[in-house]
């Protein structure tokens, strides 16, 4: 009897023994994230110039799990209302970065999407959350960044009608005279060719020299001056066309009369939308470095405003009913009546770009800022 109870208290001791190592298995260490999330800034204001750059980057530490396994990392972002009350982060965004990866970069048209994805509208200004979830056997989530987000929503036109235009070429002292590299000039109506080029500002006595080429090379017909003022020669070695100084300037060519000529353009705005209404030019500023013309100015949605260049009523553009950029008046061109003003949206500043560095493609843009 005594060797049966003896047996019996030892049986009861290793069942206790292997009921309390079962208990210490089931029981889940701590983790979480050892250092927090960071970004690479607080204010993130995204125009079209940013779409394919980075502007900003989220970075993490690893979590450490008990086992050693892959680690699955989601980035989720959300408004910071939305992350409060009974179903806290509920509406987030999640985007799934991958396995053992602790960074993230967003370019300019990528997190323009995310943002409005997570309920910042276009054309607007608002605070996002984010923050890291880790899941291997359970989840971990990293501490809170908030990101101040401007989005946008490019106003952009379309090409006039297609593009395709024939084009010549305009080698110059200003690019290196390479035909290949060289701005050009389109002939929307045949025979009429026009465009624009920016000359830097050089001492070189043949800084602003230049000639029409009908190809990208110099083996075809070569345009220059004919030593009559206003008139081209296809003779290959007469001497260069000359611009009087630096600026920005419209060239246009007709190969039939060999007419030409050479008309420097500051731009602006104009219009009952604008700050200046119909009486004062909002002038823009030219950005040789991207080849636009830009002005930030407050805008309003009654009203309508035209792009002009030097405050008359000689150069400006409208819109068709198609929304295409066209010229109103034009020297070379019939006067066009039938054209529409230009719009905003909705009251704000904006920040508005007249891109005219290729004739078979003006463009504008008009972001709210």
């Amino acid at each position: 009897m005594k060797k049966l109870i003896n047996f019996t208290l030892i049986a009861i001791a290793i069942l206790a023994v292997a009921c309390h190592k079962d208990a210490a298995l089931t029981t889940l260490a701590p983790i979480s994230f050892r250092s927090p999330l960071t970004a690479t800034t607080a204010n993130v204001d995204i125009s079209p110039a940013d779409t394919a750059s980075t502007v900003i980057t989220f970075n993490w530490p690893a979590v450490v799990y008990p086992y050693k396994a892959h680690v699955t990392y989601t980035l989720q972002v959300d408004l910071p209302t939305d992350t409060v009350g009974a179903t806290p982060w509920s509406n987030a965004v999640s985007v799934t970065v991958g396995s053992d990866v602790l960074t993230k970069a967003y370019k300019g048209s990528d997190f323009n999407a995310l943002a409005i994805s997570a309920g910042i509208a276009p054309n607007d200004t608002g605070k996002l959350v984010f923050r890291v979830q880790a899941y291997q056997d359970r989840n971990a989530y990293s501490k809170v960044v908030t990101v101040n987000v401007v989005t946008y929503k490019k106003i952009i036109v379309a090409p006039p009608f297609s593009e395709g235009w024939p084009v010549l070429y305009l080698p110059g002292f200003y690019q290196g005279w390479s035909p290949p590299t060289a701005g050009t000039v389109a002939a929307e109506v045949t025979g009429i060719y026009e465009g624009y080029i920016y000359m830097p500002t050089s001492t070189d006595p043949s800084a602003y020299h230049f000639k029409f080429t009908s190809a990208p090379d110099w083996n075809h017909i070569n345009y220059g001056d004919s030593g009559t003022a206003g008139l081209l020669t296809t003779d290959g070695t007469a001497g260069d066309l000359v611009l009087p100084a630096a600026g920005f300037y419209e060239l246009t060519a007709n190969t039939t009369t060999l007419a030409w000529t050479a008309t420097p353009c500051t731009w602006a705005i104009i219009g009952d939308a604008t700050p200046g209404g119909w009486s004062t030019d909002t002038q823009m500023t030219y950005d040789p470095t991207k080849n636009v013309w830009t002005v930030t100015a407050a805008m309003v949605s009654t009203g309508s405003y035209k792009f002009r260049a030097n405050k008359a009523w000689n150069i400006d553009f409208g819109i068709d009913a198609n929304g295409h950029l066209q010229y109103a008046d034009n020297p070379v061109y019939p006067y066009n009546g039938s054209l529409n003003n230009l719009t905003v949206p909705t009251n704000g500043t904006y920040k508005i770009t007249l891109d005219l560095s290729n004739p078979n493609y003006y463009n504008y843009t008009a972001v709210k800022q």
